[in-house]
Parts: structure tokens; sequence; C-alpha cells
């Protein structure tokens, strides 16, 4: 994709093919993750550029059998708040969350 717009796309057809292309991966990558191809930690840890901007509270709750407050009390072990973005963490918050997970998951 070029980051040049041409006077035949205007500014706010790009913008809206972009967020389209966004919310189609973001889709397609909860769907791996509810289906179980896809593992959450590993997700995190390779943090492809169309989650960046998502919140880690929804990226966990997408995981079958994951609601709101089984989120809150694994985030409240890191301590990481849910709304926090999942490009914004640091790589020490990141590979915390996969352990708890990875142990969390072994329990269950």
């Amino acid at each position: 994709m070029s980051a040049t717009i041409t006077a035949a796309e205007p500014q706010h057809l790009h913008a809206l093919a972009r967020a389209n292309e966004i919310r189609l991966a973001r889709a397609t990558m909860k769907r791996e993750i509810a289906s179980g191809d896809r593992s959450v930690a590993e997700v995190l840890m390779d943090c492809p550029r169309e989650i960046a901007r998502m919140e880690i509270g929804e990226l966990l709750s997408c995981q079958r059998r994951w609601g709101g407050q089984r989120t809150r009390r694994l985030l409240a072990t890191v301590p990481v708040v849910e709304t926090k973005l999942v490009g914004t963490l640091t790589e020490r918050q990141r590979r915390a969350i996969a352990d708890a997970l990875d142990s969390t998951l072994q329990v269950v």
C-alpha cells in the first residue's frame, strides 16, 4: 500500500479503506483466537500493527470462556489496566501477561 494519496482518491476514502482493512484483520484475528488456532500470548508477543490500537481487555476476552471478570483478575496480577492499548505495552508487560496466560490456561 502506498502512503501517497492521488487526486483520484480523496483522503477520506483512503482513511475509510484503511479502517476497513484494520477491522477485517482484527475480526480474522479474533476468530482465530476464539477457535484456538492462535493464542493471545502469541499475538501479544508478535503485536501485529492492526492490533496496536486495540485494548488489552478486548484482546483477552476474544478467548473462549473469558469475560470481563476473568480478564480483570488476570490483569490485576500483572498489574495492567484493561483499557491499556496493546501497542503501548512494554516488553516486560507483554511477557508478564503471556506468562500469566500460559499458567492460567494450564490450570483450566
